[in-house]
């Protein structure tokens, strides 16, 4: 059965919804969605409320350490963490209170390519049993490409079968943003939720585009329940109208084998 898995994206230390397509190094062009007033920590502390385990808290760019920290603090071993993640922090960030690390762009080279080496020092450091390995992806001509440097730069790795086969062995989970439709509310990558949960060896989270209840029911379907997802800016807690959080908690208190892939 497909989960819902909660968020708490943090740009300039405050918790936001961007346009996932408009990050740039230079801030230029950066289209918000959403800026709240409650801080990281409160978001946090109502995941934990409602048993909502497995979320993520990505950092985009400096000045989120501190955000980051409270929110973990207020659900100890109830969060993912991303965002700047590498071999010499990825401990600090567990003793913080993390489940799990997060990391994408640390694992290839200024070009763009993939670095196996890094991974196995990561994984040496903190084990696969506490890695995530975010294979954010925006389409090109050869598929879906994975994207590093907040999805502006493309790697060499494609999003296949085969790459998943080869790194499921250095990871416990994937978290897979689909970059091009990211904060736009227009709908989720059908192919690509489909691809991907033909693989379903390991736990998977897939985000991008969710902007209504029937958007969560065509992952569960479109995966055959194998996906995880995450809701964005079209959640009612991030402004948004096409999803209330409230039926989403509703939705992961469904009886085990209730959903579409049962």
């Amino acid at each position: 059965m497909t989960k819902f898995r909660p968020c708490i994206d943090l740009h300039d230390g405050k918790v936001k919804q961007i346009v996932g397509g408009s990050l740039r190094d230079d801030g230029a062009g950066l289209r918000e969605n959403f800026v709240s007033d409650e801080s990281a920590a409160a978001f946090a502390a109502r995941y934990r409320a409602d048993n909502l385990t497995g979320g993520h808290v990505i950092k985009l760019g400096q000045g989120n350490d501190e955000a980051a920290r409270e929110a973990l603090a207020a659900f100890p071993g109830g969060l993912h963490i991303g965002g700047g993640i590498t071999a010499d922090n990825a401990e600090t960030w567990l003793k913080h209170g993390a489940s799990h690390v997060i990391v994408t762009s640390w694992l290839f080279g200024a070009d763009g390519r993939f670095l196996e080496d890094r991974l196995e020092t990561l994984k040496r450091r903190v084990g696969a049993g506490r890695l995530v390995l975010d294979l954010s992806c925006r389409r090109t001509a050869t598929g879906w490409t994975v994207a590093m440097n907040r999805w502006q730069t493309l790697t060499d790795l494609q999003v296949t079968s085969e790459t998943l086969d080869r790194l499921s062995g250095s990871c416990a989970e994937f978290l897979i943003h689909a970059a091009d439709v990211e904060g736009l509310c227009g709908g989720i990558d059908e192919e690509l939720v489909a691809l991907l949960g033909r693989w379903a060896k390991r736990p998977m989270t897939y985000a991008g585009g969710v902007a209504t209840m029937e958007d969560v029911r065509k992952v569960e379907q479109a995966s055959g329940g194998t996906l995880d997802l995450t809701v964005g800016s079209a959640l009612d807690i991030f402004g948004g109208r096409g999803v209330r959080y409230a039926d989403l908690v509703a939705w992961n208190r469904r009886p085990a084998g209730s959903g579409a892939g049962a």
